[in-house]
């Protein structure tokens, strides 16, 4: 009954309008009321797209596949990729420190008479190399082995190209499967009931961090 009562207060209330412009404000213009806020406003506030955090090809890895298929995946690409290495000789590839070979003088006269190739005695080709690397002397009496017809040479570093190219492809999936591996390692812990915080956001090319509660062991 008092529901009703009330309602029936409020029909018989006066309609409140929207109050104008007072007039000492008057040489301010007209008050703007909401209806010209929002036609004024129309379009503005544009919502901001959120970044991509997970690419569809992971989210159909994670929906279909658990972690050890995904981690057993992983260690078989890192093994074609070491393999790959040892049959490529990649020494210096991306990630590894260079090495640096380091050459002492007492003057400076013969920093600046120095010539790579003459102190190692070496033809100017091989200098760069860091394995495989004979003097002139044993290039001089030894003959060389191997392809040396142009059509040769160029066929041998197409296909060592082409390696290259492959060894590229395997270490980038290796890494993508590491980065899925992860995420769906992730989403298994939240599954915990333990409290946690969220201290860096899921991106493309990195799992979220969370920080769980530390509980004593028993």
């Amino acid at each position: 009954m008092a529901a009703a009562f009330r309602k029936a207060a409020k029909s018989r209330q006066r309609e409140h309008r929207e109050r104008s412009q007072p007039g000492f404000r008057k040489h301010l213009g007209l008050l703007e009321k909401k209806k010209d806020y929002k036609l004024r406003a129309d379009g503005v506030h544009v919502i901001k797209e959120t970044k991509e955090e997970v690419t569809p090809e992971q989210l159909k890895l994670m929906r279909t596949q658990d972690v050890k298929y995904i981690e057993m995946k992983r260690v078989a690409e890192a093994k074609k990729i070491e393999r790959l290495k040892s049959e490529l000789h990649l020494l210096d590839f991306q990630g590894k420190q260079q090495n640096k070979h380091v050459f002492f003088f007492d003057t400076k006269k013969e920093v600046e008479q120095f010539d790579v190739a003459t102190h190692l005695q070496t033809a100017p080709e091989l200098v760069d190399r860091v394995f495989n690397r004979p003097r002139i002397e044993t290039l001089q009496k030894e003959k060389v082995k191997g392809v040396t017809n142009q059509t040769g040479l160029k066929r041998i570093a197409k296909e060592r190209q082409k390696q290259y190219n492959c060894l590229t492809q395997r270490i980038e999936r290796e890494k993508k499967l590491f980065v899925i591996a992860q995420k769906i390692q992730t989403r298994k812990d939240l599954m915990d009931k333990t409290q946690k915080v969220k201290v860096k956001k899921e991106t493309v090319n990195s799992p979220a961090i969370y920080k769980f509660q530390s509980r004593r062991k028993r």
